[in-house]
């Protein structure tokens, strides 16, 4: 790619399991650049663990604008038109979870992006929830457990890691 296109290094990150986040290559012709916005939901529970979930290995199983395969995430996806952020956080969540939200908190916001998708992520905590995870979208993710946000897998899905990272930084957002 060349001079303004040029890929750059993500920003250090301070945890092994953000390292090697994504190069951004501007190579999408800039009258087909969209902005998209999308959820990401840190869901906790009692004991302080995150919900994850691993994405299909197979790239087209994991479909997604902003790659991934192979990773792990946190609920989530774009948001519908005519649709509070909390409103597309409980609906993703039991989409891909079977969880129930009740009362979810807008605490970061992000900036995704890869060489064919930018999307501006809103990321929400939920710790109030009903139910025991379950893969309701076989296609997309594989399995859903719990993990210490100190401890976390690898490799991680870029939002859901950025989003970790503003919740463990107590920032809203980290440019």
């Amino acid at each position: 790619c060349p001079s303004r296109t040029e890929s750059e290094p993500a920003p250090p990150r301070e945890s092994s399991a953000f390292a090697g986040l994504s190069y951004v290559c501007y190579n999408t012709p800039m009258e087909q650049r969209t902005i998209g916005v999308g959820v990401g939901v840190l869901i906790l529970n009692s004991e302080g663990k995150v919900l994850l979930g691993k994405r299909h290995d197979d790239y087209k199983k994991a479909d997604s604008e902003l790659k991934g395969a192979g990773n792990w995430t946190m609920p989530g996806g774009k948001q519908d038109f005519g649709e509070s952020f909390e409103d597309a956080a409980k609906r993703e969540t039991k989409e891909e979870t079977g969880l129930t939200l009740g009362k979810v908190e807008v605490i970061a916001l992000n900036a995704d992006q890869t060489d064919t998708a930018h999307y501006v992520t809103i990321g929400l905590l939920g710790r109030d929830f009903a139910g025991e995870p379950q893969v309701c979208e076989p296609e997309k993710i594989t399995c859903w457990q719990w993990f210490d946000p100190t401890n976390l897998p690898s490799p991680m899905y870029e939002p859901s890691a950025k989003l970790l990272q503003n919740y463990l930084a107590g920032k809203f957002y980290i440019n």
